[in-house]
């Protein structure tokens, strides 16, 4: 926006000239995108300019003196809903007067709010089913024509995935983008921690790697001056695009120990002024206890944000609850919203609680349990049509009965490959060659290899040269703290079958093997990954390869498994169980007193 004055006749020239031009994004302008990734472009030059209005934009010094109107950081003109209906409010013909223009902004506000709706749903424990009810609502939202995105501050976990733009982030908000029908960015997951040991985690901010951090140093500093200020950003942005952001907590909000400090949950409710609710996971017994003790442990400032609660995973009536429910509402003085049942779906886990309960028909795969495993929702798509069981093991006697074994992704190669030789699994991998299909992914794959150069101790506590299982003729090395992150698709080596998914790690591999894959790029086909000879052997660095069927059927036919029930497509099972388990949640919660929720705010 150049002119000064916005209403002269050269720039409604302008403004005239989008407007009669395609909808959408210009990806062929030299600044695309000048605001964000798939911006609307059609309101580039804005009928509204100069609004004046403080929410959009504001008053800045120009380079050739006095002060003029800036509207830089606008997001809203650049919502595709947007820029379509303010294109077919105008008459292009003539220019509208001021007048007019105004009364059109003020309807568009009210069809498009300039700022999301913010919900925030935290849980008093780990486990209470917190990103599962947050992709429902999501779902929910957006099946009611609302543009919906989901937002979580500060997630832990080692289950990552990468976006379209190469950027890290959780598998859980990559979900619940799927479940709101849009794409995933780095803003929906602006921190993600990814412990490397007990007390270290890598920090990846905005989709990239930032620093490992040992805990003093990430809430003795980051979570007071660095976090917040990326999680205000990240949130805004998404509140200036969406009509509602549903935001996730992680953990339980009454952490005392670190309640000043705590980034993830309260103030992250502060940061987005959202209102709250409790959920509460009733399978693990003390529902009522885990409700009223979390809420009295908050101060009443922030206890005040909440106000509904929602009790999860209930096996039978929700009738039989209704004593306790009106008790837990007359002591705590919020409403419970609804009891959402047992819901069985085929969705990825969050974490790794209750991985030892996994199993079922099939041929059985074995997925070592590493310390820090990574990733291993990678394997769900396994278990769809019957085709195997997939069971977590970590004893050389598993290894051993496996009809398939799984070397999975690991955040800590180094510390994980010397647990496996203490647990003498190195060994029984190595005596279960040719006898049964051995894969390694990531991680995994540095580790089928014959040596792992870590000069720097980018993976290990120090640096030094290691051993590897000798499975396959690779050596693996880590230089500069570098981490390659990207989707990926092709072809089996052999051409028989599509592979997609993505790549996330540090370090790089050598290979004298045949490659497993051969990827497309725009610089041509790349091989990728190893197998050995007699094709029992492989290793790759791409996660979810196994949501495809074609390299889902060949592995288990490996395994003893003739494939022919391995046809089903994991992503659309995914979206069936998006679509079932928000049609459960919609029947079982209050959506109207939910959304009268968000309407009123905190």
């Amino acid at each position: 926006m150049t002119s000064s004055n916005g209403v002269g006749k050269d720039y409604w020239d302008r403004v005239a000239e989008n407007l009669s031009g395609p909808t959408g994004s210009n990806e062929s302008c030299d600044y695309y995108p000048c605001h964000h990734q798939g911006q609307d472009c059609t309101l580039c030059f804005c009928p509204f300019y100069p609004c004046d209005d403080e929410r959009l934009g504001k008053l800045v010094e120009s380079r050739t003196g006095g002060m003029v109107w800036s509207c830089q950081d606008c997001l809203w003109a650049h919502r595709p809903d947007v820029g379509k209906a303010v294109k077919e409010r105008l008459s292009i013909s003539s220019r509208p007067s001021i007048n007019e223009l105004h009364g059109i902004k003020k309807e568009m506000e009210q069809r498009f709010p300039i700022a999301a709706k913010p919900l925030m749903v935290l849980g008093a424990t780990s486990g209470a089913g917190k990103t599962l009810l947050v992709a429902a609502i999501c779902r929910i939202l957006n099946d009611r024509g609302w543009r919906v995105a989901p937002f979580k501050s500060q997630n832990m976990s080692l289950n990552s995935t990468v976006t379209a733009r190469g950027e890290e982030i959780s598998r859980a908000q990559d979900l619940q983008a799927q479940a709101s029908r849009i794409e995933a960015e780095a803003r929906m997951n602006p921190v993600l921690l990814k412990p490397k040991k007990d007390d270290v985690s890598q920090v990846i901010v905005l989709g990239r790697p930032y620093r490992d951090m040992n805990v003093p140093t990430y809430y003795g500093g980051f979570t007071t001056e660095e976090g917040p200020k990326v999680v205000k950003e990240a949130y805004r942005h998404l509140a200036s695009r969406f009509d509602a952001v549903v935001i996730e907590g992680a953990g339980s909000p009454a952490e005392i120990n670190i309640a000043d400090v705590d980034l993830a949950n309260m103030m992250t409710a502060e940061i987005a002024d959202a209102p709250c609710l409790l959920v509460v996971n009733i399978e693990w017994g003390g529902a009522f206890a885990y409700a009223y003790g979390t809420l009295m442990l908050l101060p009443p400032e922030r206890r005040a944000r909440f106000k509904g609660i929602i009790i999860n995973n209930m096996h039978g009536s929700a009738a039989d609850l209704r004593s306790g429910i009106d008790e837990l509402e007359r002591l705590t003085g919020i409403p419970v919203l609804g009891v959402i049942p047992h819901i069985e779906h085929a969705l990825p886990d969050e974490d790794s609680q209750g991985l030892d309960d996994r199993g079922g028909e099939g041929v059985r795969v074995g997925v070592i349990r590493l310390p820090h495993m990574a990733n291993f929702t990678d394997f769900a798509a396994l278990e769809i049509g019957g085709g195997a069981s997939v069971t977590f093991i970590d004893r050389p006697s598993e290894v051993a009965a496996a009809d398939a074994i799984i070397i999975p992704g690991t955040k800590n190669t180094v510390a994980d490959l010397q647990w496996l030789r203490r647990k003498g699994l190195d060994r029984a991998i190595v005596d279960a060659r040719g006898k049964v299909p051995i894969i390694g992914v990531c991680g995994g794959y540095q580790m089928l290899g014959g040596r792992i150069e870590d000069p720097n101790g980018v993976e290990g506590d120090e640096g030094g040269s290691y051993e590897g299982l000798g499975l396959i003729r690779s050596v693996s090395r880590f230089g500069a703290y570098e981490k390659r992150t990207v989707r990926v698709e092709g072809t089996m080596a052999g051409g028989e079958g599509e592979v997609r998914g993505y790549e996330i790690h540090m370090g790089a591999t050598e290979s004298k093997e045949s490659p497993l894959f051969l990827l497309r790029s725009d610089r041509g086909v790349r091989g990728e990954g190893s197998i050995s000879p007699n094709g029992m052997v492989m290793g790759t660095y791409v996660h979810g390869l196994f949501d495809r069927p074609s390299f889902r059927s060949r592995f288990l036919s490996l395994a003893g498994n003739s494939g022919s029930r391995s046809v089903i497509d994991y992503d659309a099972t995914v979206e069936e169980s998006l679509s079932r388990v928000a049609r459960t949640v919609e029947e079982h919660l209050d959506i109207d007193t939910m959304l009268k929720i968000m309407e009123a705010g905190p």
